[in-house]
C-alpha cells in the first residue's frame, strides 16, 4: 500500500519539523511551493498561470508558486480571495513579497464582485492553481467561495491543485461539498490518507508527490524506512 498521512499527522509532522527539529515553517512552505512551481514547468506551460489563493497556508504556497513562475518569466496572476489583512504569518510575508516584486494581484474580499470579473480572469489562463484550502477543511465550502470553485472546475484550463483539491475531504477522499476537479496534484510528504480511496482520483487526477525539506528520521517516524537510491 502508498504510505500515507492523515490529516492530523499531516499537522503533527509540520509542528515537529519546526519545533523538534528546528526547520523555520517558511521554509517548509518555500521548498512546497518551489516544487509545485517546478512541476508545473515540468508539465509544460503555454501561457498565463492563474493562481487562486485562500488566506492560510495554502494560499501562501500559491504565493510562493507565483514568485518561482515569475522568475522564469511566466505571466502569472494572483487572485486573492481575502483582504490583505487577514492574510498572516508566513503567507503574509510571501504576500508582501509578491506586492513588493510587481506581481499582478487581484484582491477579492467578500462580498465578491459580479462573478464576470473572476470568470474573465480564469478564462485567460493556461493553468488554473487551487490554492484555496489545504488539508485543515472539515467542511463544505461556502459562498462565495464555493462559487469560485464552481467557476474553476467550469473553465477550461488546466488545474493543478496545491496539496490536496480545495474540497476533498483528507481523510477519506470524499467531496464535502463543492470540490475543485484537478488533473494535477502536488501534495506534501506523502500521499493523503483519502487519496487511497477510489473516489479520489476523480478529483485529485494524476498525483505528485513533493520533497518540503522535512527532515528523513521525522519522515520515517510516520511512513517506515525511505527506500535507498538504486
Amino acid at each position: 500500500m502508498i504510505p500515507a498521512l492523515t490529516r492530523s499527522q499531516v499537522r503533527e509532522l509540520d509542528r515537529r519539523a519546526t519545533a523538534e527539529f528546528g526547520v523555520p515553517s517558511i521554509v517548509l512552505m518555500e521548498n512546497a511551493g518551489r516544487g509545485a512551481a517546478e512541476l508545473l514547468l515540468e508539465l509544460g506551460i503555454k501561457g498565463r498561470v492563474v493562481i487562486c489563493c485562500g488566506k492560510g497556508n495554502n494560499g501562501g504556497d500559491g504565493l510562493v508558486i507565483a514568485r518561482h513562475l515569475d522568475r522564469r518569466r511566466v505571466p502569472v496572476t494572483v487572485l486573492l480571495f481575502a483582504e490583505p489583512n487577514e492574510v498572516v504569518g508566513d503567507a503574509r510575508i510571501n504576500l508582501d513579497i509578491v506586492r513588493a516584486a510587481d506581481l499582478s494581484v487581484q484582491v477579492f474580499p467578500k462580498p465578491l464582485p459580479e462573478l464576470g470579473t473572476i470568470r474573465s480572469l480564469l478564462a485567460s489562463a493556461d493553468w488554473v492553481v487551487d490554492a484555496l484550502f489545504g488539508t485543515g477543511l472539515s467542511g463544505a465550502i461556502q459562498n462565495p467561495l464555493a462559487e469560485v470553485v464552481e467557476l474553476i472546475n467550469a473553465n477550461r484550463a488546466r488545474v493543478l491543485a496545491v496539496d490536496l483539491p480545495s474540497g476533498l475531504d483528507a481523510d477519506t477522499g470524499d467531496p464535502l461539498g463543492p470540490t475543485v476537479k484537478a488533473e494535477h496534484t502536488a501534495t506534501f510528504v506523502a500521499y493523503k490518507l483519502g487519496f487511497l480511496s477510489p473516489v479520489a482520483y476523480a478529483w485529485t487526477g494524476t498525483i505528485h508527490v513533493i520533497d518540503i525539506g522535512a527532515p528523513r528520521k521525522l519522515v520515517e517516524a510516520y511512513l517506515g524506512p525511505t527506500p535507498e537510491p538504486s
